[in-house]
Order: structure tokens, then sequence, then C-alpha cells
């Protein structure tokens, strides 16, 4: 049984002013997601800063989310790190919190090869019960996990249960599909590639586009999902300016100035983040618009 299927948001971390989490703020976040459809929470993601929380905030702001969605979707905990044990330790804490599953990131600098990539990820699945999802992104880590190494690891670690795909090469997404088959879950890492991964047996989406349009990100899998093929693709077509504004800028910038942007003031980024430049800020609004967007509190 997947985690889950749909679109699934990789949240954003709110911070007040002074740069500290913003648990009242996240609270009213995790509300708004599961009123407007999400059907999962990824929590301390690279979306939701997670490289820049110190580990107790870290797990803290797990610990939180979960206490807060308290069963009503699934929370997915982000556990990688570059360092295996760190990443065991984080693992088990939000194991002990009570995280439906864990999103584990591809080690980034470390460049490990693929033997490495399968003791890696097999030890930190090893010292939980809980599935795992791992987190294939190249631009960040450095490093691609090969589909034949998904394929191994899925064959060989029975909680090893899916991927965020996020390579942004489709024909790679195909050879997943076929090596591991029914055995790995695939979710598009990018939300300009939800359809095309979701033709191809994909379970759903690991989402930024949700924080700012929930509602019209989960409609774009479900159409597809309940057969509606045309409307789905209508939708992912619609979204694709907004999609290319989001990403103008490395993650999270564009999305937490979309946020304020809205009126949820969700605070600043935490350095080396830096904000949105004025003119791609413009260009953001100006795509929100388009998308039909509302500032929070409209109709």
């Amino acid at each position: 049984m997947s985690v889950f299927t749909g679109a699934g948001v990789a949240i954003i971390t709110p911070m007040t002013e002074t740069g500290e989490v913003n648990y009242p703020k996240l609270e009213e976040l995790l509300e708004y997601q599961i009123a407007n459809g999400t059907d999962s929470i990824i929590i301390c993601g690279t979306t939701g800063e997670a490289s820049t929380l110190t580990h107790e905030e870290h797990l803290e702001v797990i610990r939180f989310a979960i206490e807060k969605v308290a069963g009503r979707i699934p929370v997915i905990a982000g556990t990688g790190s570059n360092c295996t044990d760190t990443a065991v330790y984080l693992s088990k804490e939000a194991e002990k919190y009570g995280a439906d599953a864990l999103l584990l990131v591809s080690p980034y600098y470390n460049k490990a090869t693929q033997k490495g990539l399968i003791a890696h990820f097999t030890r930190i699945a090893d010292s939980v019960k809980i599935p795992v999802i791992l987190y294939n992104i190249q631009g960040r880590t450095g490093v691609n996990i090969a589909p034949e190494t998904l394929a191994y690891l899925a064959h060989h670690v029975k909680n090893i249960v899916g991927v965020k795909e996020a390579s942004g090469n489709i024909s790679q997404v195909a050879k997943i599909a076929q090596l591991a088959g029914d055995e790995l879950d695939i979710y598009s890492g990018n939300d300009d590639q939800i359809v095309p991964i979701l033709s191809l047996g994909g379970k759903g989406v690991i989402s930024v586009l949700s924080n700012i349009a929930p509602k019209e990100t989960h409609d774009i899998v479900a159409r597809f999902m309940e057969g509606d093929v045309a409307g789905s693709r209508e939708l992912q077509l619609r979204a694709l300016p907004l999609v290319e504004k989001l990403f103008c800028e490395v993650n999270p910038i564009p999305v937490k100035a979309a946020m304020n942007l809205l009126g949820w003031e969700v605070g600043p980024l935490r350095m080396p983040l830096s904000a949105m430049e004025e003119e791609h800020q413009a260009q953001l609004k100006k795509a929100m618009d388009a998308f039909g967007i509302k500032a929070k509190g409209e109709n």
C-alpha cells in the first residue's frame, strides 16, 4: 500500500522576523493544507529549509507537525543527511514521534558511489520500521541515484517503498518503472512533470506549488487518477508559467516570497538564502495573478 496517492506538499518552515521557527504560523499552514485537499505533509525537506535548522529545531518541527496533523493525512519527515549516522539518528527520532514515513535525500557533497548509496540507504532503512521514500535530486546533491540502484534497494530492503524523482529525466523515470515495477512508488519531484510521471505509473507529486495552490495541485493528480487525463493535462499546462517563476531563483526563495505576497507572513529565509530579487518578485506576482491565486482570506 502506498504511503499516499495524490499531492503531498513540501511545506515551508515559517520564521519570525527575528529568525526563529514560527510554530503558530506553521499550525495555520498545516490546517490550510488539510482544508484544501492536500494528501500528505512533507515536513523538513529542502523547501522547509532543513539544511539550516539545528538538529533540535529539525526534530521539534517534525514532532509539532505530527502532533497537529493528528493522523488526518500522512506526515512524511525529511530526515536525510550526508552523514549516515546523523540520518539514522533523525530517522529513529521521527519514528518515535509517529511519522508515517521518511524522506531521505541522497547524501550531498560527499558524492557517494552507487555502492555507497546502497549501503547508506540500507543502514538508515534498517534502523526503523516505517516506510522510506528516497529523494533523487542530482542538481542539489551532485549524485544521481541510478535506476538500477533504486531497483536493487526496492527488491532487497522491504521498507524502501518509493522515490521522489527530481532528476528531470523522463527516460530515467521510465527505466525506474521498468526495473522496479510495483515494488517502488514513484512521485514527481518537479511540479512541471506531474502528468508525465503519472503516465508512467507514478502515484503523485511532492510539490512546492502546493504551498500556494494546494487544491489545484491535488486536482492535477486526482483528475488523472479518475480517468480525466485531458482535464489533468489542462491544469498541468495552465500551471507551467507559475511553476517556472517558482523556480526562477533557488527553492525555497520564490515560494516563500509568494506566501508573503499572499499575506501569510511566513517571515524571512535563513542565510545563506537571500530575499528574492525585486524584478523576479514582480514576475512571480504577475504569474500568480494570471493563475488566479487569491490572497489569504479572499474567496
